[in-house]
């Protein structure tokens, strides 16, 4: 897919499937603005992409931080065409009863809120320039409970019902609303996982879980009009079908 003169702004950006989805955004052709609470991770990304891309140390827990990269993005490239929300977090990883409060509400900071102050700070930039895309890094667990995981599928969830209110509020002005359920996939986080011992995710094996390079590909392939008909909802790479649209499989 040919992404010449297109913006993308990705958060959580300096590993896993957010620095996967950077590689294959400039591949594609874009300039890519690459946000992560790691500035030097984040900034080693961009170095090794050149000089088409951008990185912002920010947290996207803070909505001044997030317009902050927004504005970085339109003084250095002069426009924002796509917006994945990446940035997450699966802990604290506990059971209701015995979960931190604190750690349960930093990780809705992240999970819910960082995604919404993603779409507050990109929308009128869109609007005006009439139209974008806006991507959120969704999960199965945005639809069904996982045990121990309360604050991770309340705040997926949430974000989810942000990707359709965006849809609703702006799909008919060429707003482009959806996310990725991209299924387990091997980053850090299933590391964490792995190490809680809560649930039947965390006994898989590593080899069980999909490669970054698989929802980065995915998220290429959602920017193309052949997606359209998911707007509003997520897409699961669980769905052979889709793997199959998007070259994963044969």
């Amino acid at each position: 897919m040919d992404l010449s003169e297109k913006v993308v702004l990705i958060t959580g950006a300096s590993r896993g499937i957010g620095a996967a989805a950077a590689y294959r955004f400039a591949e594609a052709g874009a300039r890519v603005v690459l946000l992560a609470r790691n500035g030097e991770r984040v900034a080693e990304v961009a170095g090794e992409i050149g000089h088409d891309a951008l990185a912002v140390p920010c947290d996207v827990s803070r909505y001044w931080e997030v317009e902050a990269a927004v504005g970085a993005a339109l003084s250095t490239f002069g426009r924002l065409d796509v917006v994945v929300g990446n940035a997450g977090v699966i802990e604290p990883i506990a059971r209701l009863a015995d979960v931190d409060p604190v750690a349960w509400s930093s990780a809705v900071d992240v999970n819910l809120k960082g995604v919404l102050h993603g779409m507050r700070a990109a929308l009128p930039v869109m609007l005006e320039q009439g139209g974008g895309t806006i991507i959120t890094i969704s999960s199965g667990a945005a639809h069904g409970p996982v045990e121990g995981w309360s604050s991770y599928c309340a705040s997926k969830a949430g974000a989810y019902m942000l990707t359709r209110m965006c849809h609703k509020e702006y799909g008919a002005s060429g707003i482009r609303a959806l996310g990725l359920s991209p299924g387990t996939v091997a980053t850090e986080m299933q590391r964490e996982i792995k190490a809680s011992g809560i649930n039947p995710v965390s006994q898989l094996d590593w080899s069980d879980h999909i490669p970054p390079d698989w929802p980065a590909r995915a998220l290429v392939w959602m920017c193309r009009p052949e997606a359209d008909r998911w707007l509003g909802e997520d897409i699961s790479l669980r769905d052979e079908d889709i793997r199959r649209a998007i070259g994963l499989v044969t």
